[in-house]
C-alpha cells in the first residue's frame, strides 16, 4: 500500500499545472505515449527496471464522456529466491488491449482531470517464471481503474498524464504461484502503470455550449490570434484617441502620452479568464516594465457592451486582477501596479459587433511616473 500511495502522489503532482480543456461536444483523437509499469499485489519483489508504450483511439460523445480503446506492451521484471538462495530475475513481456469509459467531471476547468474505468484482454510471455507449472506464455483479462490530466497545449494537441490500476484474471503474471494443498492462496496479480504522452485530435464536432455560453457572441480564435489584424483594427476604431501614435513594441500601442493598449490581450465572453493569445503579450509588458523600473502601472480593465452597467463594471475589475496576479507571477513588484475597471465605459470600437465586442474586451496601461 505504500508504494502505491507513493506513486499515487507522485502522479498527482504531475498533474499540476494549466491546461485548456475539451471545448467541442464530441471529438476523436489518436494518443501515444511511454509508461512505466510496476508489480502492485505479486508473488516475486517488484524491481525498477521496466519500461513500456502505448497507442490509443478516444471518441469523446460530449464534454463528459468518452469511450476510448488502448492497446500497450509493457516490460515487468522482479526477482525471487531459488532453494541455492540465489537471486532469480523473472520477465514477463505484456501486450494489452482495453476499452475504458472515460469520465471529465469538470470539463471547462483550466485543468481537466478525468477518470476511466473498465476491461481488457492480455496476452503475456515469461523467462525465468519461479513456479514450473506455470504458463510461459498465455491469454487473459483484466480490469481497469484509473485517474489522469489533460493539459491543453493548442487547439489540435494535449498532453497526458495518467495512472492506472489493473487487475488480472489469474496468478500467473509475475511466474509465482503460491498454493496450498487445495487451492491457489493468491488469485490475482495486479499491475500499476503511470504514463505520460500526448493526444491528437484529428476530428472535432461542434463547438461546446457549456465551456462557451451564448456561442452566437463567440469570437473567431482564428482570427484573433492575427495580431497584424487587431492592430489595423485598434487603429481603425480609435483614430481620434492616437495623440502620438508610437508601436512601443508590435503588441504594445500608445494610444496616448501615458496610455498604452495591449493589443491581443483578450478575454472570454462574460468572463475574466484570458484566451489563450494573450499570454505572450502579457510577457511583452514584463519585459517592458523590467526594462523602464522607475514607472507604475494602472491597470485598466475593460468590457464589452452586454450586460448591465453595475455587473460590467466588476466584471472589468476582475479582468483587471487577472492581468495584474499574472504579472505579478512574473516577477513585477505589486506596489508598482494598481487596478480600476470601466467596465462598458470608453469603447474602443462598436458593441454591435463580433469583432467590436472583442475589442472592448480590453486592457490598457496607464503610465503613472
Amino acid at each position: 500500500m505504500k508504494k502505491f500511495l507513493i506513486t499515487l502522489a507522485l502522479m498527482l503532482f504531475v498533474n499540476i499545472g494549466v491546461s485548456q480543456a475539451q471545448a467541442v461536444t464530441d471529438s476523436w483523437t489518436f494518443g501515444f505515449g511511454a509508461s512505466y509499469p510496476r508489480f502492485y499485489s505479486a508473488n516475486i519483489t517488484s524491481l525498477n527496471s521496466n519500461y513500456g508504450a502505448y497507442l490509443s483511439v478516444q471518441r469523446n460523445f460530449s464534454e463528459h464522456v468518452g469511450l476510448r480503446l488502448r492497446g500497450g506492451y509493457a516490460h515487468l521484471e522482479g526477482e525471487w529466491t531459488d532453494a541455492a538462495f540465489t537471486l532469480i530475475t523473472t520477465e514477463t513481456n505484456f501486450f494489452t488491449a482495453d476499452l475504458d469509459l472515460v469520465y471529465y467531471p469538470v470539463p471547462c476547468a483550466p485543468v481537466s482531470p478525468y477518470l476511466f474505468a473498465g476491461i481488457g484482454g492480455h496476452y503475456k510471455s515469461l523467462t525465468n517464471k519461479q513456479t514450473p507449472f506455470s504458463d510461459d506464455s498465455k491469454f487473459g483479462s483484466q480490469l481497469n481503474l484509473g485517474i489522469g490530466a489533460d493539459f491543453k497545449i493548442s487547439s489540435r494537441w494535449s498532453f497526458i498524464t495518467e495512472f492506472g490500476y489493473h487487475q488480472t484474471n489469474n496468478s500467473e503474471l509475475d511466474g509465482a504461484i503460491i498454493t496450498d494443498v487445495t487451492k491457489e492462496v493468491n488469485g490475482r496479480d495486479s499491475y500499476i502503470v503511470l504514463s505520460l504522452g500526448f493526444n491528437y485530435f484529428f476530428h472535432k464536432g461542434e463547438t461546446s455550449e457549456i465551456c462557451e455560453p451564448c456561442p452566437g457572441l463567440r469570437v473567431d480564435m482564428k482570427d484573433m490570434t492575427d495580431y497584424n489584424k487587431i492592430e489595423e483594427m485598434i487603429k481603425k476604431h480609435i483614430p481620434k484617441e492616437v495623440i502620438k501614435e508610437v508601436v512601443v513594441d508590435k503588441y504594445i500601442l500608445a494610444i496616448s502620452e501615458d496610455r498604452l493598449v495591449l493589443v491581443g490581450v483578450n478575454f472570454a465572453f462574460d468572463k475574466s479568464d484570458l484566451l489563450p493569445e494573450s499570454y505572450y503579450v502579457l510577457d511583452k509588458s514584463v519585459t517592458l516594465l523590467n526594462d523602464n523600473p522607475g514607472i507604475n502601472v494602472e491597470i485598466e480593465g475593460y468590457t464589452d457592451g452586454i450586460g448591465t452597467p453595475e455587473y460590467n463594471y466588476q466584471l472589468s475589475l476582475e479582468r483587471a486582477n487577472t492581468v495584474k496576479n499574472y504579472l505579478v507571477s512574473k516577477g513585477i513588484a505589486e506596489n508598482r501596479l494598481s487596478t480600476i475597471g470601466f467596465g462598458e465605459g470608453n469603447p474602443a470600437a462598436t458593441n454591435e459587433t463580433e469583432e467590436g465586442r472583442a475589442m472592448n474586451r480590453r486592457i490598457v496601461f496607464r503610465i503613472i511616473k
